[in-house]
């Protein structure tokens, strides 16, 4: 079996294992870097790291098209239940739970969660996913942290990080971030989505060669993931 991450733009990722597919803080009504349409992208679960709009914007309408499971922490997961979604599952920091497409364990991130209508998001979330073939670490939005030492100890085999500065880490954190959870390869996110967060990912692809051991995989809009390649 081979795992496939495709990213959807901004923070948005497609993982299919398993003959499932699972999405990553779907935000594609909105996004200039939109590769799918949240009208006909298919999910047979949706994980949400936390509460921003960028993040969950469309988690509602692809959940209610799709009967989707929607997985996040207890208080988005509240959010959600209370605007009709059924099919969702509650977890929260360092859980852990197995799920037809993998097991799957919620980790420290460090940011804010405020859901769109100022509700409380709880804690932010990054997720490791372990699939039959592969580990996945999707950190979401958060700043540079010294456990990340810890989540490295999980033998992570894809690392997806945010490098867009200002709201989250930047490309020289992200460096550091790498170092820290020493993944085989590490894929970049949350940036170039709007001028606030742009930044040169041949730079940064050159910085983790350079100073990391992990392969730099940049990902265009569309553009799919695994480990026979990009496609």
């Amino acid at each position: 079996m081979t795992t496939e991450i495709r990213y959807l733009g901004h923070a948005s990722f497609q993982i299919l294992t398993g003959g499932q597919s699972v999405l990553i803080d779907p935000f594609l009504t909105g996004n200039p870097q939109a590769a799918a349409s949240a009208d006909d992208i298919e999910a047979d679960a949706i994980l949400v790291t936390h509460g921003h709009e960028d993040h969950m914007a469309d988690v509602e309408a692809i959940a209610s098209r799709t009967g989707a499971l929607v997985v996040s922490n207890f208080e988005i997961v509240s959010w959600f239940q209370k605007r009709g979604v059924e099919n969702a599952h509650p977890m929260h920091i360092g859980g852990r739970h197995a799920f037809d497409f993998g097991v799957l364990k919620l980790t420290v991130a460090h940011h804010g969660s405020m859901l769109p209508d100022g509700s409380c998001g709880g804690s932010p979330a990054g997720l490791i996913l372990k699939t039959e073939d592969v580990t996945i670490y999707d950190a979401g939005d958060t700043a540079l942290f010294s456990d990340m030492r810890l989540i490295g100890d999980e033998e992570i085999d894809v690392a997806i990080l945010p490098i867009g500065d200002n709201f989250t880490m930047g490309p020289e954190d992200s460096v550091r971030a790498t170092q820290f959870i020493r993944p085989g390869t590490v894929i970049p996110a949350h940036y170039n989505t709007w001028p606030v967060i742009e930044q040169d990912t041949d730079a940064w692809a050159a910085a983790i060669e350079k100073d990391t051991s992990a392969l730099p995989v940049v990902l265009k809009p569309g553009q799919s993931f695994s480990f026979d390649g990009v496609a």
